[in-house]
């Protein structure tokens, strides 16, 4: 190690500013290669010791992650010995030639059919699950699931072995990619695109639907675009479940993926096919939009969003989207099953017809989508509206209350305006007299009967009165705790 003498410690800031001459430059990068300490001062000059932690532990992870996506998190070791060496190995009649992906339930192979002189798709119960016989028979359940279905939009299923020691299904290999990938590749699709694939897509799910079946995953990773022809698949029905199969159906359990769930889904509640349509709009809103609809930092937050909140509005983020395709998103996205689609025929539908429209340049739009599909917002209130009503009730009440106590004692003024005119004499006569009369002071003569009857009509009066206050003073209280919300 040189000496610190003869150092560049104090030319390190310079040096990352680039404002050394080139042949200084060159010393100083030279000199870098054998002292320790002019590239300590060097790193203190570029960060803080805090950062160049957290860099160092950020690049020892991501290193770990590396190394864990090179190597296959599953055995292939239940592979047969091959004699092709650019084979993997052998399952059955068929050549394993690669690893097309895997995912929760098990691993898809690329594979060559010898017998029949073709490629075809493996997909193999992954070795740890292959024990377990619940696992197997979700696995078998899968293939009858897709078996079931016989549709252009559907996956095939060839054949399915489930005498070895691990179960698979043979299915054909299609070549291409899958709807996801393009969206990561390509970002949003034209609206043509979105509405000739998101067609298809609910064409294969009314098959499904038809047969009692409910997909439960529907995504873009599991959509399947073929190179040669513009046909969509669905693939992996690995979480079907037949809607009257009760033994494997259990409520709060949560299947799927997040970002795609339905709201009834990602509760854990039971689900019927219109929780595939909630997911079918997710897959439109992510092509249209080039992003799924929900979006968060972990998978709760993700559920959350999906059950107590509404996704960006489509036309935020891509104006060029037709207001009608935006309502039918917006139409499967409802949080309610009631307020969906009735059926995935019915999506397909009017998918086809406004694909039609688009193509031709038309503007016959199904008339579902010419209106708001959700029911349109009320206009925001004024908060002082309540309260001012119940002051103008109060106010009402008071002048009816105060009109009726002004009328009141004016009647009792003249009841007692008419005893003392009268003479004691007389008053004392009609006493004694059943027909004993009153005279008022314009001399009119008034019974005794008339006057009980004129009191007790006062007194009627005055609970009438009492009642009015207690509702006003009923009317303040409400009118406080309106003015306090």
């Amino acid at each position: 190690m040189r000496s610190e003498e003869t150092c560049f410690a104090d030319r390190m800031g310079a040096f990352l500013r680039e404002e050394l001459d080139p042949a200084l430059e060159r010393q100083v990068e030279s000199h870098l290669e054998d002292c320790e300490h002019c590239r300590k001062a060097l790193e203190q000059s570029a960060a803080t010791v805090d950062w160049w932690s957290e860099t160092t532990q950020l690049l020892r992870d991501w290193e770990t992650t590396a190394e864990q996506e090179e190597t296959p998190a599953f055995d292939l070791r239940f592979l047969h010995p091959t004699d092709d060496p650019r084979m993997l190995g052998r399952l059955g009649q068929h050549e394993i030639c690669g690893v097309i992906g895997s995912g929760g339930m098990g691993i898809v192979f690329k594979a060559f059919d010898a017998s029949l002189n073709r490629y075809v798709a493996i997909k193999v119960l992954a070795p740890n699950l292959a024990s377990s016989g619940a696992a197997r028979k979700r696995f078998i359940r899968e293939a009858r699931a897709a078996a079931a279905v016989v549709q252009d939009n559907v996956i095939a299923i060839h054949g399915v072995e489930t005498t070895g020691a691990i179960p698979y299904l043979i299915m054909p290999y299609i070549k291409g990619e899958s709807l996801q990938r393009r969206i990561d590749r390509d970002g949003p699709l034209e609206t043509e695109s979105v509405l000739r694939i998101g067609m298809q897509i609910a064409r294969g799910l009314a098959a499904a639907h038809e047969q009692g079946l409910i997909h439960r995953d529907v995504k873009p990773a599991n959509v399947l675009l073929p190179t040669s022809i513009e046909r969509v698949v669905l693939t992996d029905f690995g979480l079907a479940r037949a809607v009257d199969d009760a033994t494997l159906t259990h409520s709060g359990v949560i299947a799927g993926t997040p970002q795609y769930m339905s709201p009834e889904q990602a509760k854990g509640d039971p689900i019927d096919p219109r929780s595939d349509l909630f997911s079918l709009g997710s897959v439109l809103y992510a092509m249209a939009a080039g992003r799924p609809p929900f979006r968060a930092e972990t998978a709760y937050g993700i559920i959350r969003r999906i059950v107590d909140t509404e996704p960006k509005s489509l036309t935020q983020i891509n104006p060029q989207i037709p207001a009608w395709l935006v309502r039918l998103v917006d139409w499967l996205h409802q949080k309610s099953p009631d307020d969906r689609p009735e059926n995935a025929a019915v999506v397909a539908e009017m998918m086809e017809k406004c694909l039609g429209e688009l193509q031709s340049g038309g503007d016959a739009i199904p008339r579902p989508l010419l209106r708001p599909s959700t029911p349109t917002p009320r206009a925001p209130t004024n908060p002082f509206w309540k309260p001012l009503t119940v002051i103008g009730i109060m106010v009402f009440l008071l002048i009816v209350g105060g009109l009726l106590g002004q009328a009141f004692v004016e009647y009792r003024s003249r009841v007692t305006k008419r005893s003392t005119v009268e003479s004691p004499s007389k008053a004392k006569a009609s006493m004694n007299s059943d027909s004993t009369q009153t005279s008022d002071s314009s001399g009119a003569a008034v019974s005794g009967e008339q006057v009980e009857r004129i009191e007790a009509a006062f007194e009627s009066d005055d609970k009438i009165l009492r009642s009015i206050e207690s509702d006003i003073d009923q009317w303040l209280s409400d009118s406080e705790n309106l003015s306090s919300e």
